[in-house]
């Protein structure tokens, strides 16, 4: 299997996943450009993509040498079932996360729900991941993940500051430290599955992971698809109707989002990282996606010197804090 055998290369690994993290939901975007196509429907196709670039991943990478212990299918057979459930659960748990995170969108609005998600999962995940594989520079790593988390708080003001969010309520705060458990617990099992006794290696755990999102989401999408968040009640003829089109957007972030994760869990998996570092500097996604949004989308176009000014701020801790995160792994 293809893995990264220095630093640069898993440094360039680490950028191209928080770039994907941070780009995928664009895809979303030129949907809605299109029709006025729900979120629920939309994520049937982003999970196929998911698994779509989950098998072409493993049966290509992964099995660069189909004769090594360490291809995919050799792997998936020598395996303990103990990290085979690792992955599988932390699928599910990571599926569940993000929908919450979509449900704390709807009830708190952006400027809380990212904070409060993300920056959560980002202290727990990095954590957790450093108690499982402690690897890299402890001042570095959590000095940067604090500047990062900083950075985060300033993102959700500037968002503030030019939206209308919906009325903050207890529901939406919940819904958002619950997002944050669920996306910050999930990567630890991964570090588990690709660490310990018959280990996974990270183009099998990525399959299982993508095998845990999608037996997750048949019963919860279509549970969300009855009784939706907001909005009417669709079903799969709603989903059948929709055109090629925004079928192919919906895979296609899908397969953007699951590139930047195999790429996350490749680096994880290459002594020289970890996964502390791989999945602190992956959520620098925030920052990729506010480039976006500021650059592509002008989501904030007219907007006052105090919006900004947060911007500006939340682009100089996002820099520093990812600087420092990626120097963590090579310094002593």
């Amino acid at each position: 299997m293809f893995l990264p055998h220095a630093y640069p290369m898993a440094l360039a690994m680490m950028i191209v996943s928080m770039i994907c993290w941070g780009s995928w939901a664009n895809t979303q975007k030129l949907v809605r450009q299109l029709t006025d196509w729900r979120f629920e429907l939309f994520y049937w196709d982003y999970v196929w993509g998911i698994f779509f670039i989950a098998v072409l991943l493993a049966l290509t990478l992964g099995r660069t040498d189909a004769a090594s212990p360490d291809s995919f299918f050799a792997n998936l057979q020598w395996a303990d079932e103990r990290n085979l459930a690792y992955a599988v659960t932390g699928g599910v748990i990571f599926n569940v996360g993000n929908i919450l995170l979509v449900a704390a969108i709807e009830a708190a609005g952006l400027a809380v729900a990212f904070p409060i998600g993300i920056g959560l999962a980002l202290v727990i995940g990095a954590a957790l991941n450093y108690l499982v594989t402690p690897r890299g520079n402890p001042l570095l790593l959590f000095g940067g993940i604090s500047l990062v988390c900083l950075a985060i708080v300033f993102d959700a003001l500037a968002y503030r500051k030019i939206s209308k969010d919906t009325k903050v309520t207890a529901r939406g705060i919940v819904l958002s430290v619950l997002s944050g458990i669920g996306i910050g617990v999930f990567y630890p099992l991964i570090a588990k599955a690709i660490s310990t006794g018959r280990h996974l290696g990270p183009y099998t755990v990525f399959f299982m992971f993508a095998v845990g999102i999608l037996l997750c989401t048949i019963p919860v999408n279509y549970a969300l698809m009855r009784r939706p968040l907001s909005g009417m009640p669709v079903g799969l003829a709603d989903y059948a109707a929709g055109s090629s089109k925004v079928h192919l957007f919906g895979i296609l972030g899908g397969v953007i989002w699951g590139v930047g994760t195999n790429f996350n869990f490749i680096t994880s998996y290459t002594p020289i990282v970890g996964p502390a570092a791989s999945y602190a500097l992956g959520q620098g996604a925030t920052m990729v996606s506010a480039i976006w949004g500021v650059f592509v989308w002008k989501e904030f176009r007219g907007a006052g010197p105090g919006a900004r000014r947060d911007l500006a701020l939340m682009f100089i801790f996002f820099v520093v804090g990812l600087a420092l995160i990626a120097f963590a792994p090579v310094v002593e």
